[in-house]
């Protein structure tokens, strides 16, 4: 995990996949973070990739990067926890002006039964689960 984490950090910018009905949804994302053993996103609740997601929580994010690209499939999960909040907000401080730990709008998810794949065009894929 700590090498999906690394290379999402250093994309800085990754697209996140979610489901409206039968419409698929992509969008940027920027804010990934390691707490707890587990690999998080955040985002707001009041936007409507939040209302996907709590909706149907299988998502896949896709990076790219020197020549390679890196998919994780999975489940997103929501920790309301201040902990959590504050841990990734601590993370990104300029997000800070928007949100805050304690508010209710603040989303932290993490991935649950990810499964990550690393590809390129000149190696074999190399898949982590988590």
């Amino acid at each position: 995990m700590q090498e999906v984490y690394e290379f999402l950090k250093n994309c800085g910018t990754y697209y996140l996949a979610t489901v409206e009905g039968d419409q698929p949804r992509v969008r940027p994302f920027g804010t990934v973070d390691l707490f707890e053993g587990k690999l998080y996103i955040q985002t707001g609740k009041s936007k409507a990739v939040s209302r996907q997601i709590q909706a149907n929580g299988k998502v896949e994010l896709c990076a790219f990067a020197g020549g390679k690209w890196l998919r994780v499939a999975g489940t997103l999960v929501r920790d309301d926890r201040v902990e959590a909040k504050a841990h990734m907000l601590d993370s990104y401080p300029s997000l800070k002006n928007m949100y805050s730990a304690e508010d209710d709008n603040t989303e932290v998810l993490y991935f649950k039964d990810a499964v990550a794949t690393f590809s390129s065009f000149t190696e074999p894929p190399k898949t982590v689960e988590f």
